[in-house]
């Protein structure tokens, strides 16, 4: 495996932060521009793109949740509990891929198969 294609498949993790940025569904649209783009080139950054996206799906469900259980207060607590999650298990994505191990996230869904 190149180290392009470990970077892209790299990308395909890490490119979700950018939804810290502010971005509305930042942290869906950054995976998802490097697996469109790359998918067809890399068959890492296909896999891996695919696990990103599958994660980050994954994960607004979870938010949504936890949103609507703000309103009996523990909802709070999973929102803080959910974010942390969600950028600790991205940033080792990240830095397996750049390793050019594949990486499955927990307690995804999978959407795209």
């Amino acid at each position: 495996m190149s180290n392009d294609e470990k970077m892209w498949g790299m990308l395909s993790h890490l490119s979700a932060l950018v939804g810290l940025l502010g971005i509305p569904f930042g942290f869906i649209l950054g995976p998802l521009v490097v697996y469109l783009i790359k998918r067809d080139e890399y068959s890492f950054v296909n896999t891996q793109g695919k696990e990103s996206l599958n994660f980050q799906i994954s994960i607004l469900i979870y938010y949504a949740i936890a949103g609507v259980l703000c309103l009996i207060l523990i909802g709070f607590v999973l929102l803080a509990i959910i974010f942390l999650f969600h950028i600790i298990y991205t940033v080792i994505a990240s830095i397996k891929a750049h390793n050019g191990e594949h990486y499955h996230y927990p307690l995804t869904i999978r959407f795209l198969k």
